[in-house]
């Protein structure tokens, strides 16, 4: 009972930062019908900067604040200048622009800041805590990760549902032809929603490189379990995004507890392949409808 509680909340810790990367997926997907397979590349060239500063500055949290203003900056530019010239042409087109865009960051990683792994530092405590004499296998920075995706979550979803801003991007993300005759400038939209996929993305470098290495490739395989879980909870389905994260991180921490570590992709693949089997929009996708 005590090491499936420790692995459940070791889980519920990474499953966040799944989340996170899920989320900026559907952001964008939602607006453009496009997966940003460059999402980790620049969640990792973002986090490089933050290092940077910290080594600079001897803060965490300049660090931390510089690399979430990064990733808005780094996400609408991206959108502006390399990504928008595709909109409207062949789908294809687009996918190659973002499988390029993830080679350039990776390279001007290896370029700029060296190919080495660096250690990542943590805000806080990463000793394990315990319940009396019972320890909970999660540090304080474990609860501090879930808790900072958990408020970031929280604030968009406020944001999207109470704030003019918020009601503009649902309509451009419902139907971008309506929201056009209805005034909203989409083109806008979008790249606000490039940005926030932004900063969702540093956010999640940031927080899971103190439990890793950093260096040029170290957010592939967090890539790809950040898009695992969007396409389990559902593209089109941001609550699903957190909750897939969730479902994820746990099930891929009791895989990797009681089958051992080198079995979590595979697991990861079979949940995938079991969902689309099933649900192949998501779990959380809502009914499609159709008009004859």
């Amino acid at each position: 009972m005590v090491e499936f509680l420790q692995f459940t909340l070791s889980g519920i810790s990474f499953g966040m930062i799944y989340a996170a990367i899920a989320l900026s997926l559907v952001l964008i997907w939602r607006g453009t019908r496009l997966l940003n397979f460059a999402q980790g590349g620049m969640a990792m060239f973002t986090t490089f900067i933050a290092i940077e500063v910290i080594y600079q500055t001897g803060s965490y949290w300049a660090g931390f604040v510089v690399a979430l203003a990064a990733g808005i900056v780094l996400g609408a530019v991206t959108e502006l200048a390399v990504i928008r010239p595709t909109l409207g042409k062949p789908e294809l087109n687009s996918v190659i622009v973002t499988i390029g865009l993830l080679i350039l960051f990776e390279g001007l990683a290896g370029i700029f800041y060296g190919g080495q792994y660096r250690s990542f530092p943590a805000a806080f405590s990463v000793t394990g805590l315990h319940a009396g004499s019972t320890p909970l296998g999660v540090s304080r920075y474990d609860v501090f990760v879930a808790v900072a995706v958990l408020v970031t979550t929280l604030l968009l979803a406020v944001g999207f549902r109470y704030t003019s801003a918020g009601l503009r991007m649902r309509a451009a993300a419902f139907n971008a032809t309506v929201a056009r005759l209805s005034g909203i400038r989409v083109a806008r939209v979008i790249t606000v929603g490039w940005a926030l996929a932004g900063l969702l993305g540093a956010l999640a470098g940031v927080l899971v490189s103190p439990s890793t290495f950093l260096y040029p490739n170290s957010m592939d395989a967090i890539f790809v379990f950040g898009f695992t879980a969007a396409v389990i909870g559902g593209l089109d389905s941001p609550a699903g995004a957190v909750i897939g994260g969730l479902l994820l991180g746990v099930a891929l921490s009791y895989a990797g507890g009681y089958l051992g570590a080198n079995v979590t992709s595979l697991v990861a693949l079979g949940i995938l392949i079991v969902v689309l089997m099933l649900r192949p929009a998501g779990i959380f996708s809502g009914a499609q409808v159709r008009r004859v």
